[in-house]
Parts: structure tokens; C-alpha cells; sequence
């Protein structure tokens, strides 16, 4: 099985600029998410930038990095130009690793890479179980998917929706984990198509995937791995989290 990783990394971030840049310990955030690609088995590993410090911060780590557009509206088209610099064949699978995610365990990134070869999927993602009172929050990504692991929805409103209290019990909800993976050639075609209706509204690019008409594998985790940094609280928890690991 062979996969590429590539860590999109945009440095505007309306609640914590610079963010890739930030220091968790001595290393900086993204060399931290970089580190952990490169134990997933890649055969390649990208950091796909907008600015040139991260890319000197990636390359001084002795890591690859290239330079992107600084006008895309998502990850995966970011993705995708850099998949296209790289030159890497319409059947080549791609993992879009956050860049803001650098405890992500490798082994979720080989994993979600193993799905697209052995599910004959052309895109697959990551979930695990969540609590009913996390199911209320919208920055916690739901997804409902069929008796075949196929997603049906995302959403951030709570999904499904429960008519009969009694039954509360016989649910489970999921979180989704913005991990993918995907061909070279969906990914083609996902920049191709027009930002769908369901996206628009709900903000969550999968939704384009699916108004389209193809299908995301949905692969269900035991254990919930450590939340990405996105405000200052964040990145204070990432620290201590580390120091943690340092003192085990």
C-alpha cells in the first residue's frame, strides 16, 4: 500500500494567527504534525503552504514543503494544487492531515489511507462514539452512515434526531475526525464541482462529495484521539499535554 500525506497549512487564522508557526514545547506546531505523518508509512510527506515562513519553518525540520495558492476556500483544493506540483498520478492516494493536529496518532493516517485501497472507495474518513451532550455543539461534526459504513449526512446540528425520548438509549452519535483520504482523480473533480447548496449552509466541504452523488467510507475508532488547536485555550491544553507526556 502506498499513500501520500499532505498537511495543508494556511498562516491567516481569525482566532489564533500563525498558527502552524506556534511552539508546542520547543517544536513548532506543524513540524510536530509533520513528525507524526512520517511514522504513518507515506511515501511521501507535504506540507502545501500560502506563506514562505512556514515553508522555511517545514524545510529547516527536513521536511517538503510547497508553496500554494492564498485564496482557497478549502483544504482539499489547497490539497489538490499541490498534489498537481508534486505530479503525482490520478490514482495516487492522498491523506489530507490537519495541520493543526499534531498529536494525531500515525496510525489513523495509515489507517484511513488502508481504507481507500482495500474498500475500493475512492474517499474515506474517520469517526468515533460521542456523548448525547456533545451531540448539541456545533463545532462537534456529526455523521450518520449505512449498514455499509457509507455516510449518509454530516451535520453540526444533532443527527438523528430522537422523537421518542425513550429510545435515547438505542442511539449512538458520532463525531466525525477530519481526516480524509481520496484518489487523485475524486480530488480532481471534487475542485471541479461548484460549492454545493448543503456545504453552503452547513459549511462542511464533505457535503459536496455526497450532493454529488459518491460516497464516503466511514471507519469507526474505539478511542477518540486528541482534539485539534484552534484558539489560545487550545493551544495552553496542547502544552500541557505535552509536558504530561514528557513526565509518563
Amino acid at each position: 500500500m502506498t499513500f501520500h500525506v499532505i498537511i495543508p497549512a494556511r498562516y491567516q487564522s481569525s482566532r489564533l494567527p500563525g498558527k502552524p508557526l506556534l511552539k508546542i514545547g520547543d517544536i513548532s506546531m506543524i513540524e510536530r504534525v509533520c513528525r507524526q505523518a512520517a511514522k504513518s508509512g507515506a511515501q511521501s510527506v507535504t506540507v502545501a503552504t500560502d506563506h514562505i515562513e512556514i515553508k522555511k519553518c517545514v524545510q529547516g525540520a527536513g521536511f517538503n514543503a510547497v508553496m500554494t495558492k492564498d485564496n482557497h476556500v478549502s483544504g482539499s483544493d489547497r490539497i489538490f494544487e499541490a498534489a498537481e506540483i508534486l505530479g503525482l498520478d490520478d490514482d495516487a492516494v492522498l491523506v489530507n492531515v490537519q495541520g493543526d493536529e499534531p498529536f494525531i496518532p500515525s496510525e489513523n493516517i495509515s489507517r484511513v489511507a488502508k481504507l481507500v485501497n482495500s474498500k475500493k472507495t475512492q474517499m474515506a474518513t474517520l469517526c468515533c462514539s460521542i456523548t448525547d451532550s456533545e451531540a448539541d455543539d456545533p463545532n462537534t461534526v456529526k455523521v450518520v452512515f449505512d449498514k455499509d459504513y457509507k455516510s449518509i449526512y454530516f451535520s453540526r446540528s444533532r443527527i438523528p434526531y430522537i422523537r421518542e425520548p425513550q429510545k435515547v438509549e438505542q442511539i449512538n452519535y458520532y463525531r466525525h475526525i477530519g481526516i480524509y483520504a481520496y484518489t487523485k482523480s475524486l480530488l480532481a473533480n471534487f475542485v471541479a464541482w461548484p460549492e454545493s447548496h448543503l456545504e453552503s449552509l452547513e459549511k462542511l466541504e464533505q457535503l459536496r462529495v455526497i450532493e454529488n452523488g459518491r460516497s464516503i467510507y466511514v471507519d469507526v475508532l474505539d478511542n477518540a484521539p486528541p482534539a485539534g488547536i484552534d484558539t489560545p485555550n487550545d493551544l495552553q491544553r496542547a502544552n500541557q499535554l505535552f509536558i504530561s507526556q514528557l513526565n509518563t
